[in-house]
């Protein structure tokens, strides 16, 4: 019986952790999150537009770097599928000369 309570005890020490796991730090408002947020565009003025300016950089930069790697996964697959295909040519190259040979002994 102690066993099966202590059980229960660590079963639901457990949980409770696990569900301000999944809370975190929340605010008493958890559904106004974005509140607050781009308070200074809203306000106007020259702060917010260099603040659009560099997150328009910012934004470009990244979408550049995602290209680039986008790029260059491509060309190491097209490296490696020609590999590949040239492997196949050459086993293909391989059987047909065994078939010769095959033909041959007869």
């Amino acid at each position: 019986m102690a066993t099966t309570a202590l059980a229960a005890r660590v079963r639901l020490c457990a949980l409770g952790v696990r569900t301000v796991q999944a809370q975190g730090f929340s605010s008493d408002q958890p559904h106004d999150l974005d509140r607050g947020a781009g308070a200074i565009r809203e306000a106007g003025g020259a702060f917010a537009k260099r603040e659009a300016a560099e997150e328009e950089r910012y934004f470009r930069a990244q979408a550049k770097e995602q290209l680039a790697a986008l790029k260059k996964y491509h060309e190491e697959e097209i490296t490696h599928t020609k590999k590949e295909i040239e492997r196949l040519q050459n086993e293909i190259e391989r059987h047909k000369q065994k078939i010769k040979k095959l033909k041959h002994d007869d």
